[in-house]
C-alpha cells in the first residue's frame, strides 16, 4: 500500500465522524480520533521535511540505519503493538481542529506527498538525514516511513472507533 493510498483512506473516512466523535477522549492516556489525525499529519510533514533536506543535499552520508531501522525496513512496517514514546517526546496532539480543518490539512499533505513521489527516485540515495531511532535514512526511505507510520495508525483508528 502506498503512502498516498493510506492517507487517502484516512481522508475519505474523516467524513463519517461527528465533531464530538473526533474530539472524544476515552481515557487519560488514549488520544481522540482528531488527535490521531493531527499526529499523523505532523509526523508525515516532518518526514517529508527530511526527504526535502535529502533532495537539497550535496554531501553523501556513508552511515546507515540502526538495527531497529534495518528491522523496520526489512519487515516493511511497525510491529502490531502499541508504541509509547518517552514522555518528553509524547505531548498530546492538538484536539481542536474541526473536520474541515483536518480535511484541508490532509489534502495539503497528500499534495505534498504526490510532489515528492515523482521525484524521489532522482535523489541520490547516499544523501541522508538521521532519524533518532532508525539511523540515517535517504529520501526514498523517508517516503516509505510516511506510509509505514500512517499504516501503523490504522490499527489505532480501529480501536478508537470502538470507543465512540
Amino acid at each position: 500500500m502506498s503512502g498516498k493510498r493510506v492517507l487517502l483512506t484516512f481522508k475519505s473516512e474523516l467524513d463519517k465522524y461527528s465533531p464530538e466523535q473526533l474530539r472524544y477522549i476515552h481515557g487519560e492516556t488514549i488520544w481522540s480520533i482528531g488527535q490521531m489525525y493531527d499526529h499523523i499529519i505532523l509526523v508525515a510533514h516532518e518526514y517529508l521535511d527530511n526527504l526535502e533536506i535529502c533532495a537539497g543535499s550535496y554531501q553523501e552520508q556513508p552511515l546507515g540505519k540502526t538495527l531497529s531501522g534495518e528491522r523496520l525496513f526489512e519487515d516493511g512496517g511497525f510491529p502490531p503493538v502499541k508504541i509509547r514514546l518517552p514522555d518528553e517526546m509524547n505531548s498530546p496532539p492538538n484536539n481542536s481542529d474541526s473536520k474541515e480543518e483536518l480535511l484541508g490539512r490532509m489534502e495539503g499533505l497528500i499534495e505534498r506527498l504526490e510532489h515528492f513521489e515523482v521525484k524521489v527516485d532522482l535523489i541520490n540515495p547516499n544523501y541522508k538525514v538521521e532519524h533518532g531511532g532508525f539511523g540515517w535514512l535517504n529520501a526514498k526511505e523517508w517516503l516509505e516511513l510516511v506510509e509505514m507510520h500512517s499504516r501503523h495508525h490504522l490499527r489505532q483508528k480501529k480501536e478508537l472507533e470502538s470507543y465512540i
